[in-house]
């Protein structure tokens, strides 16, 4: 399955950027989807994903309450909706596609996308 991700940008603190995974050569609905994030000089760290089985979702404490993740299954495509962003929220943020029901383990992940940019700065 290949992943693209689109939608990031600048945006202001406290304003929203959606940030889309589309997938070509596979249907999304059979994996499990991570969003992924990097800062500069930080790790890779998994801020959300959604269960291929039932649509339950995960979030890191960091996120939780500003960011949604979903589906839309028309369209192959996975989405992040991100509310009242913030300076530290600032990195490539990056979807990820694993065969596993649900899984906060970026190790099981198997297929990425190239990443798309986000700034949060006023």
């Amino acid at each position: 399955v290949q992943l693209v991700e689109s939608g990031g940008g600048l945006v202001q603190p406290g304003g929203s950027l959606r940030v889309s995974c589309a997938a070509s050569r596979s249907t999304l609905d059979r994996y499990a989807i991570g969003w992924f994030r990097q800062a500069p000089g930080k790790e890779r760290e998994e801020i959300s994903c959604i269960s291929s089985v039932d649509g339950k979702t995960y979030y890191v404490d960091s996120v939780k309450g500003r960011f949604t993740i979903s589906r839309d299954n028309a369209k192959n495509t996975v989405h992040l909706q991100m509310d009242s962003l913030k300076p530290e929220d600032t990195a490539i943020y990056y979807c990820a596609a694993s065969g596993l029901v649900v899984t906060t383990n970026v190790n099981k992940y198997a297929y990425w996308g190239q990443g798309t940019q986000v700034t949060v700065s006023s």
